[in-house]
């Protein structure tokens, strides 16, 4: 029995180890803080009922998104490539497609109405000082403001797939593509994909001078883009590994609890979409984490059978000895 009781404080160590240790060590290499659920309980909830009809009209009119927006969904192409956008713009503005499904309605209505309000980064735009954001408030088309607001999240909540079609590709696209880049990224056979720039999927070129231009642009984009945040925002190939799903959630939600005064906006995703985005972080990171613990399972299932046949055996051999 001496040996199964070394055998079953090895196993909780272990697991103790592996379960609670480690996550804690984890937690204390950063700043705490506790996720609201994507509530974003700062931002006026949505008091008027939108109409997609009167929404799709003022998007593509009065509510002037389509200048600077795609909308792939309706066939409204980009009206400029990402590169001459983000010099523009600082970075290149998101197609509208999956705005409704990612984002939460009440952060996308104040984000039509006030943008740095929303995104959190009213300590870099500060009109009293001429740095306007590079989004133009809406200011409305002669109605109620809040009704036009509401018309304009329910078009693009009526374009957008069902949360439950979303896919954790489109949702971390939409949500943070346009300024992370992925350079690392398997499937869950172990196979490289290409790479994720800052303006797309790298493509595979049969001429180098192709291939070049594209390199060129991708750093022509970042440079804009350094310019606009004051750094090249992180590869997120391996942050799932290295930060974990709170602190990304939880920074996600509200940068500035981590970093005051950064320049990287709340995002705005919501509750569903940001699983989306770590499960997409998950599988670029850590794509073999099924299979991991699926072995690590098997293991200890090992390691118990065998246990039950040593002790078996130990008591055999020495039935006679004693």
């Amino acid at each position: 029995m001496k040996e199964l009781f070394i055998l079953v404080v090895v196993t909780v160590f272990t697991l103790l180890t592996y379960w609670l240790v480690e996550p804690f060590a984890h937690s204390q290499m950063h700043k705490h803080y506790e996720s609201e659920g994507f509530a974003y309980k700062d931002l006026p909830a949505l008091t008027k009922k939108g109409d997609a009809a009167r929404g799709k009209d003022l998007v593509m009119g009065a509510g002037a998104c389509t200048g600077c927006h795609g909308i792939k969904a309706a066939g409204m192409p980009a009206p400029m490539d990402p590169v001459t956008a983000a010099q523009s713009y600082g970075v290149n503005p998101p197609d509208l497609s999956n705005a409704g499904a990612v984002f939460d309605p009440k952060f996308l209505a104040a984000l039509i109405k006030n943008p740095a309000h929303a995104l959190m980064v009213e300590h870099k735009f500060d009109p009293a000082k001429g740095q306007m954001h590079p989004m133009t408030q809406f200011y409305g088309a002669g109605g109620d403001l809040d009704q036009e607001v509401a018309d304009m999240v329910a078009y693009l909540q009526s374009i957008a797939p069902k949360p439950e079609e979303l896919t954790p590709n489109q949702a971390f696209e939409t949500a943070c593509g346009r300024c992370h880049a992925i350079h690392y990224e398997y499937n869950k056979e172990g196979e490289l994909h290409p790479a994720w720039t800052q303006i797309g999927e790298k493509p595979a070129f049969k001429h180098k001078q192709d291939e070049l231009m594209f390199e060129k642009n991708v750093l022509d984009y970042q440079d804009a883009l350094k310019k606009y945040m004051g750094t090249l925002p992180p590869d997120l190939s391996m942050y799932i590994r290295s930060r974990g799903e709170h602190y990304i959630k939880t920074f996600v939600e509200n940068p500035q609890n981590y970093l005051k005064g950064t320049a990287m906006p709340r995002v705005g995703v919501n509750a569903v979409a940001a699983e989306k985005v770590i499960e997409h972080l998950e599988d670029v990171g850590d794509s073999k984490r099924f299979k991991r613990e699926e072995v690590g399972r098997n293991v200890m299932i090992f390691m118990f059978i065998f246990a039950i046949f040593a002790i078996l055996w130990k008591k055999e051999v020495w039935r006679d000895l004693h």
